[in-house]
């Protein structure tokens, strides 16, 4: 029956060879996917799929061939109740209470015993080695250790591999729907009412003046003038890139084409960081290191009349955005935490929007949430999309 979903994504025009096909079986024989149809989801694609744009196509099919299974929101909301609040403890932590002689068991005994678990259990638990709880080695529950199990709880639970493929978070990517850059450029044209006029000779055409008195002169052509307006507006834009934000590179991409090659700015200013911005930020997407500028140098050379937006998914380890070292690049200690420097920036720029990749109804429901949450409340956050866009530009016009 297996091979049906081999087949299936063969129907959905996904190029997957025979030998990637026995890769998988490969991989799965050397135990390389824990008994999790979200660790096979990503498994699968890792081996089966060559390239982004057929990330869509993968998922249509895995929704297609899974989604009779069972998943996650089948677990009685009293159960995650109990799940709340559990200490994470590591392997290390647990190694004492490990069983070395546990039996092996196979992805159908494990919900056959937490079919039984569930229909025995009274309260929460914590610890232990049987019932479904935290921090133990039971092989059922979230936050301890087990050789086996099934993990209930902790960021994984929104996060089921149907739903993962449901949501197509990488249907912008396909090669058949491709994202039209003029259409940013067209939400970009609105900070034009940044522009001062001129002090000089009435040299620029006014459309609408001439169409009224035209009209006006019986139809026959009369042409009408008006001072020419220069472009005031400066923008400063950073861009959060690799990491989780590689699968929206090509809407940011997109994004930047189009601020890139607006005529709407008197002066614009790019950089990148990678999660968040703390000391240093870097001139390329590469976020190379040395290939920087001091982030103070920014702030102190870059007058708060710019227009700051950020471009990210916000989404990070608490610590990388709360704790003094928090930046996750090997060799670099942050002294001030990342929220400080976000901070210093919303004092520098008060005119200022967040960006987000990430489509606005997942925002409480991603891994990293915490840290999405935060920064919202620091910054006026938009999706990225156009109608995102479009309310993020009327929200820089404003004066704060």
């Amino acid at each position: 029956m297996f091979i049906d979903f081999f087949y299936l994504l063969r129907q959905e025009k996904l190029n997957v060879s025979l030998k990637e096909w026995l890769d998988l079986m490969k991989a799965l024989d050397a135990g390389l996917c824990q008994p999790s149809l979200l660790d096979f989801y990503y498994l699968s694609r890792t081996v089966l799929v060559k390239s982004e744009a057929d990330y869509d196509k993968f998922d249509r099919a895995f929704y297609a061939f899974f989604k009779e299974l069972e998943d996650c929101e089948s677990i009685p909301e009293e159960v995650w109740e109990w799940l709340k609040g559990g200490k994470e403890r590591s392997k290390d932590e647990l190694f004492d209470k490990i069983d070395p002689l546990a039996p092996d068991r196979d992805l159908e005994e494990l919900r056959q015993m937490l079919e039984e678990r569930l229909q025995e259990q009274k309260s929460k638990h914590e610890g232990g080695n049987y019932w479904v709880g935290t921090g133990g080695t039971s092989p059922l529950g979230s936050g301890g250790f087990a050789k086996q199990g099934i993990r209930i709880g902790g960021e994984g639970r929104h996060q089921s591999a149907l739903q993962v493929a449901r949501k197509r978070d990488y249907r912008d990517f396909r090669q058949d729907n491709i994202l039209d850059t003029r259409q940013f450029q067209m939400a970009f044209r609105k900070l034009r009412q940044f522009s001062a006029t001129m002090q000089t000779a009435e040299t620029e055409l006014d459309v609408e003046d001439t169409i009224e008195k035209t009209a006006d002169n019986a139809g026959y052509l009369k042409l009408a003038y008006r001072k020419p307006r220069r472009n005031t507006i400066k923008l400063l834009i950073l861009f959060d890139s690799d990491g989780s934000m590689l699968r929206f590179s090509r809407l940011c991409s997109a994004l930047f084409q189009a601020v890139d090659k607006s005529n709407h700015f008197s002066d614009l200013k790019v950089f990148y960081f990678h999660n968040c911005v703390y000391d240093h930020l870097y001139k390329g997407p590469q976020c190379r290191r040395g290939d920087w500028v001091d982030t103070e140098w920014v702030l102190k050379n870059y007058g708060n009349d710019y227009r700051l937006i950020i471009v990210g998914d916000a989404a990070m380890a608490p610590s990388e955005l709360l704790q003094v070292g928090g930046n996750n690049q090997i060799g670099l200690f942050n002294e001030l935490p990342g929220i400080q420097w976000l901070e210093r920036l919303i004092h520098r720029y008060p005119h200022n929007i967040w960006l987000n990749p990430i489509p606005q109804r997942s925002w409480g429901d991603i891994f990293g949430h915490y840290t999405v949450e935060i920064i919202e409340e620091k910054f006026p956050m938009f999706e990225l999309s156009l109608d995102g866009l479009e309310q993020g530009i009327k929200k820089l016009l404003v004066n704060r």
